[in-house]
């Protein structure tokens, strides 16, 4: 079962300096309309091949538009071993529709 977390719960924690890795996993022309603050953008296609610079020390948030890509990436990672991943419900939209800061990429 994947854990989940709602756009305001995310921004309560990150309003709290809680340590956690946000991972924007749209491809690049997704990006450019911004990001969720202090993201790391990563397509969900290299996922696989960059597996190794994840952290089990923190929890990793994943994002997509609406959260189904994001929630197969979490299914993914702890298919391998990984229990710290959480998906965000919702993805960019609900953050955006929720009016949450949204920076620019790059």
């Amino acid at each position: 079962m994947v854990r989940e977390i709602n756009s305001k719960e995310l921004e309560s924690k990150l309003a709290a300096n809680e340590a956690l890795y946000l991972l924007d996993i749209r491809s690049e022309a997704e990006v450019v309309g911004g990001m969720l603050p202090n993201s790391t953008h990563l397509p969900m296609h290299l996922i696989p091949q960059r597996i190794n610079e994840f952290s089990e020390d923190q929890d990793i948030v994943l994002y997509c538009r609406s959260g189904a890509r994001s929630y197969h990436a979490c299914m993914y990672l702890m298919q391998q071993g990984f229990k710290n991943v959480i998906n965000l419900q919702g993805g960019i939209i609900d953050w955006a529709r929720n009016g949450y800061s949204i920076v620019a990429y790059g």
